[in-house]
């Protein structure tokens, strides 16, 4: 029986994808692809894999236990090719690659990369810079930083310490008013968007009325930060970040603010490796002292 690695990646992507279309998405192929090799996948098991359906396809019991058995082959074969291109690089150790936020790479993990050097760590890092969501299951990334959880039987998400936000604003535009004394409703608010999804701080926005006075949104952090420096309003920023900004004023709020949630992510099949782990460690740390 002659079964093809990538077949077998397909299924494991359909259920860690839970959608055909997430599935071939992840692995960066077309769903008539995914759809040919399940079905080249099936014939040569002699299993039905995936149970067809008007509203979307899923695994059948067979077909979730052969992406099971199948997804340590997958682990192995994709550790294979890492190890082959960094050799290839003149690197003697696999990279590990950390996906997350543009500001949580540059403000968080890059100015910390001494304590990882200092707790023994022999191996390249790649900071990756991206604010899709990664495929872990299809070793897009090693470990991926979020501020949502996602779903996955393969994933495995640690809670990390919570980030506080607050309301900031420059010395211009406040104009010698009073931080502590401001109507939010007649003020020019700069917020999140929902690119990482219905996050806690857009909920509060609508609650409370405020979606009048918001003048800009994005999914930047930094765009945050530096429109608000700018006087162009008053931004909802996390804490650790504005407080580094001698310009910025806090602004209070007679509504409290919600906080954010990060999550640390690794694949199942990965996190018991010692750099791994090591790596972990370090993550849970560096955000403890923020």
């Amino acid at each position: 029986m002659a079964l093809d690695p990538q077949d077998l990646g397909d299924l494991i992507a359909i259920r860690d994808a839970g959608t055909l279309s997430a599935a071939a998405k992840a692995r960066g192929v077309a769903v008539s692809t995914v759809s040919r090799r399940i079905e080249t996948l099936e014939a040569a098991l002699g299993l039905p894999l995936v149970d067809r359906r008007a509203d979307g396809v899923r695994l059948t019991q067979e077909g979730l236990a052969i992406a099971d058995a199948a997804a340590p082959i997958s682990e192995q074969l994709l550790r294979v090719k890492r190890v082959a291109e960094s050799l290839r690089d003149g690197v003697k150790s696999a990279p590990i690659r950390i996906s997350a936020t543009e500001i949580m790479i540059s403000d968080v993990l890059a100015p910390a990369l001494d304590q990882l050097w200092a707790a023994g760590a022999d191996f390249p890092v790649h900071l990756q810079s991206q604010a899709a969501v990664v495929s872990l299951a299809g070793r897009d990334a090693d470990l991926a930083i979020r501020m949502a959880r996602p779903e996955g039987a393969s994933l495995y998400a640690r809670r990390l310490a919570e980030i506080r936000l607050g309301l900031f604003a420059s010395r211009d535009y406040l104009a010698d008013r009073s931080p502590d004394a401001l109507d939010l409703h007649a003020e020019r608010l700069l917020i999140y968007d929902d690119s990482y999804g219905r996050l806690p701080e857009l909920e509060w926005v609508a609650r409370h009325g405020l979606a009048e006075a918001v003048a800009m949104r994005t999914g930047s952090t930094r765009g945050l930060l530096t429109a608000a420096m700018a006087g162009a309003g008053i931004a909802m920023l996390p804490i650790p970040f504005a407080a580094r900004e001698p310009d910025l004023i806090e602004v209070a709020s007679p509504f409290t603010i919600p906080s954010r949630q990060p999550w640390l992510l690794v694949h199942r099949d990965l996190r018991r490796l010692p750099s791994i782990k090591l790596v972990q460690k370090w993550i849970v740390s560096t955000f403890a002292r923020l």
